[in-house]
């Protein structure tokens, strides 16, 4: 879902900004729902209720999944309580899991909490491995194993995966004198980001000094970082990211870019960076599908079209969810059906072609809803197919309970500064100083 800021909540809030595919955009962020108080168990119709903890904009109401099973269904009503921020969400979460109380029939579990609650809350869900109609080659390998203990109790299925591309501004390219087809434009820096870097020399060369090439550092190393197998801990569950040689490079590489003026001085997903959208100032942005319902939220108009998708350097993932079924819940069965069908193939594809969340799901991927997907944004361009191809090249990554502090030191005390005036070494120490004070706490 995103690059972390307080905990999780950059990620989150841009994931409740999912892009619609078509006419219009559908990613309106709910209000705090009063999730600790809603457990019903049926309405006067004598139907199950079954209640689903979620946080910021998942899509599964706003694409008609809800209306569609109470179909099939007709004694199953669904509710959803939605928490805007995962930041609020999530230790909420972990509180219910560790008293048993409160706790809806389905919750959700951001990628980057994933992990965590892994190790340290499995015995607390259902293993969905064990429910009727599930099957694990439904899956990317990758995603399946994120919420699968050393035991193999797998304790959520997938939802969405963030699959990592460029979106560019075909008419800031060409000013600036650049190709502007996706193929030679990814072309311009196929399998390293060292020549993402040097594109955007180029690009600053042509363009003057009115645009930058990229919208932030922190969205250069978020994306760089998320192209790794490993980054801040190893298999063994050490933390490794002031001796992992790729973090460093990644930071170094983003200094660099922001000592040579490449990228604004921004934090993603605050009000000056949405400004520097609807302004039209930066040519390129790390992109998953759901970035494109920023860039659609946050543009004029007239930017409509304007934009284009390139496969990034190296294939990353930035974002992706899970959905599991606590044993404490009241409606085990019933839940487990529902988190089943939610997340097959069919209802995967359909919440794509309407709220633009990739699918987890490989067979998806060529599924009408997929394959002819587009969005307004990007005009013609086929990026159901564009997101599926780095999709299916995206490496299986170690992610440890505790990514989320990383990231953030990286970029809100790191990356960012350099773009302030101080140097990579200064800023690198800053960084290591305030992750590991935040990682003893």
């Amino acid at each position: 879902m995103r690059a972390a800021r307080r905990g999780s909540a950059r990620r989150v809030v841009v994931m409740a900004a999912i892009a619609s595919l078509g006419a219009g955009l559908l990613a309106g962020c709910a209000d705090d729902g009063n999730d600790e108080d809603s457990s019903s168990s049926g309405d006067s119709s004598g139907k199950t209720t079954i209640t689903l903890g979620l946080f910021g904009t998942m899509g599964f109401k706003e694409a008609g999944l809800y209306d569609e099973y109470e179909k099939l269904n007709p004694d199953i009503n669904i509710e959803e309580n939605v928490t805007e921020r995962n930041e609020n969400y999530y230790p909420a979460l972990v509180n219910h899991l560790t008293t048993n109380s409160g706790l809806q029939d389905v919750q959700a579990i951001e990628v980057g909490n994933i992990a965590e609650v892994v190790a340290t809350q499995a015995d607390k869900f259902e293993d969905m491995s064990k429910a009727a109609g599930v099957q694990k080659g439904n899956w990317l390998d990758w995603k399946w194993q994120q919420a699968t203990t050393k035991d193999g109790a797998t304790i959520g299925l997938g939802t969405d995966i963030g699959p990592m591309a460029i979106c560019y501004r075909k008419d800031l390219f060409e000013k600036a004198g650049l190709p502007t087809d996706r193929e030679e434009v990814s072309k311009l820096w196929a399998g390293d980001w060292n020549k993402f870097i040097e594109a955007g020399e180029k690009y600053k060369k042509g363009a003057g000094k009115d645009t930058y090439f990229m919208d932030s550092p922190g969205g250069l190393i978020n994306a760089i970082l998320s192209s790794e197998n490993e980054k801040f801990y190893d298999a063994s569950g050490k933390v490794i990211y002031k001796t992992n040689p790729a973090v460093k490079d990644a930071f170094d590489l983003t200094a660099e870019a922001a000592k040579k003026g490449l990228v604004q001085s921004q934090t993603q997903f605050q009000p000056a960076w949405d400004q520097t959208i609807s302004n039209s100032l930066f040519a390129t942005v790390a992109c998953p599908p759901w970035m494109l319902g920023t860039i659609k939220a946050k543009s004029q108009p007239e930017s409509a079209g304007k934009w284009d998708v390139a496969q990034a350097p190296k294939a990353g993932n930035w974002g992706g969810t899970f959905l599991g079924v606590p044993k404490g819940g009241k409606h085990v069965k019933e839940a487990q059906k529902l988190v089943t069908w939610l997340t097959a193939p069919e209802q995967q594809a359909k919440l794509f072609s309407k709220m633009g969340s990739f699918p987890s799901a490989p067979a998806a991927y060529k599924l009408p809803q997929v394959t002819g997907g587009k969005n307004d944004m990007t005009g013609d361009a086929p990026i159901g197919e564009l997101f599926a191809k780095a999709a299916e090249q995206i490496p299986t990554q170690v992610i440890g309970p505790k990514d989320q502090i990383v990231q953030q030191g990286l970029t809100d005390n790191g990356v960012i500064l350099v773009t302030q005036g101080k140097s990579a070494k200064d800023a690198w120490e800053n960084a290591v100083k305030t992750i590991d004070n935040n990682l003893e706490k």
